[in-house]
């Protein structure tokens, strides 16, 4: 009787901190925030329907290949990788494949006033890097995002994908990936190697964050990063590859574990009532 109590007892404590005390920890470290929104909402879209490569290109040549290189179509930045970190403390990145990995209407809003696309007006109040576009016309803007759609790769690797949308701020040590230039100038503020991240955080926390950091964390330095939902998926996938790369082995083994205890604890109570039995 006394062993039937205490099993009670075992039982009532677990379930509170369960269904209790856990829940509760789990809100405060997690705080419930709207869903992700791969649509980006909040930008206004373009004022047309569709925009032209052609003329995108010329524009592109004109006023983009200044600081960004996009190397798929053989064009380089007259900057070298030096040059743009001492001038922006940071690489701007490859254009290759831009219109794969960002959702469209956040990618011509980067180009009309990237400060607020990314939500970084806080950081970067007039004075962000790469300077606002808002003075070309939502036709010119539209031509620019349908030619980097025109020249995109049809498919990346999930690091391929993590190379271009993350890897210019965070490194990834375990994958001996390595940021480019001085982000601490860039941002004033350390950035995390993300190479346990995935270990650290739940994928719920992870989705929105990347999709908007100041939704998660208030005030944060790092910018709305604009990728659509498959790209982000990529990102997540490469981050479990590196940090957690044997989660199915381990979810699998988890399984066996808890049949293996449910076994033994039968064995261990069918062999107390021989003992029990047998004295009494």
């Amino acid at each position: 009787m006394r062993e039937f109590l205490a099993l009670i007892i075992v039982v009532v404590i677990t379930g509170i901190i369960y269904w209790g005390v856990e829940p509760f920890a789990h809100g405060q470290m997690y705080p419930k925030v709207a869903p992700a929104d791969y649509t980006f909402s909040d930008l206004q879209p373009l004022g047309v329907e569709a925009g032209n490569a052609n003329n995108g290109k010329e524009i592109v040549a004109a006023n983009c290949i200044a600081c960004h290189s996009i190397k798929s179509e053989g064009l380089e930045s007259p900057f070298t990788p030096e040059d743009a970190v001492t001038a922006y403390g940071v690489l701007p990145p490859d254009l290759s494949a831009a219109g794969l990995i960002y959702e469209k209407n956040f990618l011509a809003n980067v180009i009309k006033d990237i400060a607020t696309a990314t939500k970084q007006t806080h950081k970067f109040n007039g004075a962000h890097p790469m300077p606002s576009y808002n003075w070309m016309s939502d036709q010119e803007i539209a031509d620019i995002v349908a030619y980097l759609q025109s020249i995109a790769p049809a498919e990346l690797t999930d690091r391929d994908v993590f190379v271009n949308a993350c890897g210019r701020c965070h490194s990834v040590r375990y994958d001996k990936w390595q940021a480019h230039g001085n982000i601490t100038t860039y941002l004033q503020t350390k950035v995390p190697d993300l190479s346990m991240m995935i270990r650290s955080r739940n994928l719920e926390y992870l989705h929105n964050f990347i999709n908007d950091p100041q939704k998660v964390l208030a005030g944060t330095a790092m910018p709305r990063v604009g990728l659509t939902q498959s790209a982000e998926n990529q990102v997540i996938s490469y981050m479990e590859s590196v940090g957690d790369s044997k989660k199915p082995q381990r979810e699998a083994l988890g399984y066996k574990i808890v049949i293996f205890m449910v076994f033994m604890g039968i064995i261990a109570y069918l062999w107390k009532r021989k003992i029990w039995h047998d004295t009494h």
